[in-house]
């Protein structure tokens, strides 16, 4: 026999896909003990005064702390029947009758009763308190059923405003039974493992699940039946759709690709998820001297998804709302519109980290409820949090939620992980260029940079840009703006940024600052950044400088054939710079450094060219060194054998050989 419940019973046990609020369980059946209790309960659960439909009351199963103890002790077949006739009849006495369905289910073998009060379409109801007792208003309030006149004067005003049924339960009168797709909602049932998937009466699915309502003898689609079982809700929902909006740069109006989703709800909801689970591109950065690998993500998942599944659930799908929601990809951000905005109630201080959550009814009781079987969205008030927490843990900046005065619509901001902002603005840059769109790669950079001035990479590519527009004096400006803002670690990379561009000015004074930049305290480096700085320095014709910096940088000069090459060449400069003609021992020092320097190049992985000029720059060393004719006329023959359209090479060698 199928169940009566669009639910699959383990998840309802353990509160999977449905709020604990909503479940009630009751150990045994007695009903004096348990009778009224259990009625009140199920007058609450009609009146739904938080719009989450209704709850269930499990009648044989203990909880402990609202957990289910299982095995359960169950009911015996005389209980059984006691229950179900205590609960007919005494339904009764709700003003108006209200009747919930009862489920005989099974639980490891031993009998429960699963009292389901789904929301009802003719409240509000009132239940007696005891067999002789008043009629009242009763609600649920957390985990409690309590009587309204018993609480605030706020949750009254709310409970006035609240007894009227949700759009989303509403009837479709201009559409037909037919327009619900049977396939549709027999998938639905099978992913939530309901066994109601397996009722052959179509018509008894359909009720069961409440996507439809029997209104003047005929059965007619729920709005909500319509949006997430028929093929195409715009039919009747203009607005029922999300559409993706990517931007391909910050110039106004540049739109790369739109991207629509539609068909069922639930369906769309996936499908551009599953589109945006791009935009979610991994990186990983291995910190120097150290095993770990920090690794981040341009936007945390779980906050696209949270953000995405609660514009789709608490929107409005009226006709008279004709805007989709809207996801819009920046270069440095994902904003997610919907429309209108927020119920009267949640007001902005709400929306911050931290805040008080604030009780209020939903706008769509049963598209949440059915998102939540799906596993898609969070218990009530939940998905805020973790959209704060998922960009917390991320390293990116807070999420920003905002709506206008009037409540029109809904935004929720999510900016990209400060260093994707700066892989998004150079593939940008990069690509404006590529256009020939210099002004527009220029404006890009400085947008970037004016947004993030602790960004390493961004203040070089500013001093790049401000040079290639002759604005030096702003190139410098960056320098100085660095040195408050950015990483100190970082500042030699910043110097040297800027002393390359004032060295490829050609201009004297330019090339002074340079030098009076790259011999300042500021400047002081290790690896790769003073690597660059021996390269600058070279450039500027300071070799002192030059080999100073070399020094610094250790063992960076090792590992790249090109600074091993510079580093040496700085060091035959120096020797002939020093001590002219003449090769005094410290110049015959230099030049053995630079001799086992070009010894190491030859042995690293370098171009043909590279390995050309160094046998050449090893032979003349070798010439220095008074080495044997032989070795000599081998290192040039090797420089030669390599590039044999060098005409010097050859002309060097019989100089050589003419001298000898």
């Amino acid at each position: 026999m199928s169940s009566n419940l669009p639910i699959n019973l383990d998840d309802l046990l353990h509160c999977r896909g449905v709020e604990s609020q909503r479940i009630v369980f009751k150990a045994s059946w007695e009903s004096e003990s348990c009778g009224y209790e259990i009625l009140r309960t199920i007058c609450a659960f009609a009146n739904d005064h938080h719009h989450l439909n209704g709850g269930y009351i499990i009648i044989g199963v203990a909880d402990q702390n609202n957990v289910a103890v299982l095995p359960p002790a169950g009911l015996s077949h005389q209980q059984l029947e006691e229950a179900q006739q205590w609960i007919r009849k005494n339904c009764n006495q709700l003003n108006p009758i209200y009747s919930p369905i009862l489920a005989l289910e099974k639980i490891e073998g031993r009998n429960v009763l699963v009292v389901w009060a789904p929301a009802s379409d003719m409240r509000p109801h009132q239940a007696p308190d005891s067999a002789n007792g008043a009629l009242c208003y009763w609600i649920r309030e957390n985990a409690l059923t309590v009587d309204v006149e018993s609480c605030t004067k706020n949750v009254k005003v709310q409970f006035e405003q609240t007894v009227r049924v949700p759009w989303d339960d509403l009837a479709c009168m201009n559409a037909r039974v037919e327009d619900i797709s049977e396939a549709m909602a027999r998938d639905f049932l099978s992913q939530i493992r309901s066994d109601l998937a397996k009722e052959p009466d179509t018509v008894k699915v359909y009720r069961r699940m409440r996507i439809t309502n029997r209104i003047n003898g005929q059965e007619v689609p729920r709005n909500m039946g319509l949006l997430f079982f028929s093929s195409d809700p715009l039919k009747w929902f203009p607005s029922a759709k999300i559409e993706v909006v990517l931007f391909a740069t910050e110039r106004v109006g540049e739109i790369q690709k739109v991207k629509k989703f539609s068909g069922g709800l639930a369906d769309q909801l996936r499908d551009c998820l599953k589109f945006l689970e791009n935009y979610t591109t991994r990186h990983s950065q291995k910190k120097d001297h150290h095993s770990l690998v920090r690794t981040w993500v341009s936007y945390p998942f779980a906050a696209i998804r949270e953000s995405l599944v609660n514009a789709v659930y608490h929107r409005s799908y009226d006709i008279v709302q004709v805007e989709p929601t809207k996801v819009y990809i920046y270069p440095d951000k994902i904003e997610i519109v919907s429309y209108p905005g927020p119920l009267p109630g949640i007001e902005q201080n709400h929306l911050i980290p931290g805040a008080e959550t604030v009780s209020l009814p939903v706008r769509n009781r049963r598209i949440g409820e059915y998102l939540k079987q799906l596993g898609l969205a969070e218990e009530h008030r939940a998905g805020l949090p973790g959209v704060f927490k998922a960009m917390l843990d991320n390293g990116s900046p807070p999420p920003v939620f905002e709506f206008d005065e009037q409540r029109t619509y809904f935004r929720v901001t999510l900016p990209a992980h400060p260093e994707f902002q700066e892989i998004v603005a150079l593939r940008d840059v990069a690509h404006l260029r590529s256009l020939g769109a210099h002004d527009d790669a220029y404006h890009r950079i400085e947008s970037a940079w004016s947004a993030n001035q602790a960004s390493t990479v961004l203040a070089s590519e500013m001093i790049m840009a401000f040079a290639e527009h002759h604005e030096l004096s702003r190139a410098e400006e960056v320098l100085r703006i660095f040195e408050v803002s950015g990483s100190e670690k970082s500042v030699p990379y910043i110097v040297n940024s800027l002393a390359e561009v004032l060295i490829a000015s050609n201009g004297e004074n330019e090339k002074r600052k340079a030098l009076e930049l790259l011999n300042s305290k500021r400047s002081v480096s290790h690896g790769q950044d003073a690597v660059d700085g021996g390269f600058l320095a070279r450039r500027a014709c300071d070799p002192e400088l030059a080999h100073s910096y070399f020094l610094q940088a250790e063992e960076s000069v090792f590992s790249d054939a090109l600074a091993l090459f510079e580093f040496a060449q700085t060091k035959i400069q120096l020797s002939a710079i020093d001590h002219g003609e003449s090769d005094s021992d410290s110049s015959l020092q230099l030049l053995k450094e630079a001799k086992a320097l070009l010894e190491k190049v030859i042995d690293r992985e370098a171009t043909p060219t590279r390995h050309a000029w160094t046998w050449l720059e090893l032979a003349r060393i070798l010439d220095r060194l008074d080495a044997p004719k032989g070795d000599i006329e081998e290192a040039y023959g090797k420089a030669i054998a390599i590039q044999p359209k060098e005409s010097h090479f050859v002309e060097e060698l019989e100089k050589f050989r003419g001298k000898s």
